[in-house]
């Protein structure tokens, strides 16, 4: 569940450098904005489910 949060934060904070009047290569902003997106929407929906959101390594 912490590997969610701290998704969900840094997804905000990705938020607020599209949004900021100085960003450069906001283009590029928005791809990463779609990958991170989709990526915190599985997480979420992982952590929904029950799942474990922080597989342990063999």
């Amino acid at each position: 569940m912490n590997k969610t949060l701290l998704k969900l934060l840094i997804f905000g904070l990705l938020i607020l450098l599209i949004i900021s009047p100085f960003a450069a290569l906001a283009s590029l902003m928005l791809v990463i904005l779609f990958a991170a997106f989709f990526s915190l929407l599985g997480d979420v929906f992982q952590a929904i489910i029950g799942g474990d959101t922080n597989p342990k390594k063999s």
